[in-house]
């Protein structure tokens, strides 16, 4: 494929810019959470948020890089946990985090038109087509976990047709599987993947229009050590992806009554109410920290969270202001109910709260990939700095990871446990 380069630069840090932030209105740690030191005298047994020691590594994504997508080239962003963008207007926040959802659908089993609805719109702008007037741009990642790093590259058609024409998975300096277009007039790629068994290399095709990683376990018998090898890397890989959540709160579409489902958060939180609902009577220990930030964050006194079943079999959320008065979550702000969603999804975690893009990747398995472009959309500096306190604490543990864009970095590069990624035009 033809992939020139483009106009303008894309200026990162070599390994991004980690410090640490006193927030405009700090929170409080969680040991110093009355809340949490409350629900410690109720059930001392149980571990809270930010208590022992720190979980067994699970596979998470650590670096994104666009090698040649739209705007960018040659970049490469590292991702702790919890990484903002921050740029003008044009400098690539969004499409960055468009092409991780890219990463994670097609992870998820989407076909590459379903992750790339306008793949010509990734293209560089100045990409020439090669002899056969093909175009195209190339994404990858790297992912950590118990197999060590393990990198994905992909390599995408956008023109004439949308086709996944190479595909490379490493791990340890070694290739486990190796996809190229051999015969254009063919819906298939040509695969070879580790094996070290009689045979050191198999090679069959795969089809075009999706990932061979996340098909390797339908592909792969697990007979030899070098078979095993590749099916550790390919599950490492897929699950860091799967595990992701891309969200952006709609208070529009949150200030009605809703059903009562299943309690799994929608992307764009329009059923927070219904999680509210489950969450106050299930996951206690989250939802008086929901409580908490809600306190923070929130005009006037807050003394919880709640949420009240009316006829029909409808929902409605409240804040119950203590003195017998409970507002609507209707009737709030728009950065409020941003707000509260926002912290609402920081508060989720494997095993806690069910989202629709992880509910097939085991509990023990997930690390909650929280993807929020234009986080602070809506917010002020206190609700702003409330929220990247919590990321930072929550993504301490292991359990979450947050991957945001943001127009205002102010204080951000204050907040303990933040990666900060400058982008340019």
């Amino acid at each position: 494929m033809g992939l020139s380069s483009v106009s303008g630069a894309v200026s990162v840090p070599p390994q991004g810019r980690r410090t640490g932030v006193a927030a405009h209105r700090p929170g409080p740690s969680p040991a110093a959470d009355p809340a949490e030191e409350h629900l410690a005298e109720e059930h001392p047994g149980e571990e809270r948020p930010g208590d022992g020691p720190p979980d067994p590594p699970r596979p998470h994504v650590v670096e994104l890089r666009l090698s040649a997508f739209a705007g960018h080239r040659r970049a490469v962003f590292p991702l702790g946990p919890c990484t903002f963008f921050v740029g003008p207007s044009g400098s690539g926040k969004t499409t960055a985090l468009r092409a991780y959802g890219a990463l994670a659908a097609l992870a998820g089993g989407r076909t590459v038109e379903e992750a790339f609805p306008d793949p010509t719109a990734c293209v560089p702008e100045r990409a020439r087509p090669d002899a056969q007037r093909r175009r195209g741009f190339r994404i990858g990642c790297t992912a950590d976990g118990p197999e060590g790093p393990v990198r994905l590259d992909v390599a995408v058609q956008a023109e004439p047709e949308p086709r996944i024409v190479g595909e490379r998975l490493t791990a340890g300096g070694v290739v486990l599987l190796e996809t190229a277009l051999r015969d254009p007039g063919r819906r298939s790629v040509q695969a070879a993947w580790h094996t070290a068994g009689q045979t050191p290399v198999t090679r069959a095709p795969l089809p075009d229009d999706r990932l061979g990683t996340a098909l390797l376990p339908l592909r792969v018998a697990g007979t030899t050590d070098g078979q095993r090898r590749v099916l550790a890397a390919a599950e490492q890989l897929v699950v860091a992806l799967r595990s992701v959540f891309a969200c952006d709160p709609r208070p529009e579409r949150m200030r009605a009554e809703v059903p009562v489902g299943s309690g799994r958060l929608l992307s764009g939180c329009d059923n927070l109410a219904d999680v509210v609902w489950r969450t106050r009577s299930e996951c206690t220990r989250r939802h008086a920290r929901l409580v908490a930030a809600a306190r923070a964050g929130c005009a006037g006194p807050v003394t919880d969270v709640a949420a009240e079943l009316l006829a029909g079999g409808t929902v409605r959320g409240l804040l119950d202001r203590g003195d017998g008065v409970r507002t609507p979550l209707g009737r709030l702000g728009h950065g409020e109910l941003r707000y509260l969603a926002l912290s609402l999804v920081l508060l989720t975690g494997p095993g806690v709260l069910e989202v629709d893009p992880v509910r097939e990747v085991p509990a023990a398995l997930q690390t909650l990939g929280v993807l929020a472009d234009g986080l602070d959309r809506g917010l002020d500096p206190v609700q702003r700095a409330e929220l990247t306190g919590l990321a930072a604490r929550m993504g301490a543990r292991g359990h979450i990871r947050l991957v945001g864009s943001v127009s205002d970095p102010s204080g951000l590069a204050e907040t303990d446990g933040v990666t900060v990624v400058h982008l340019e035009p």
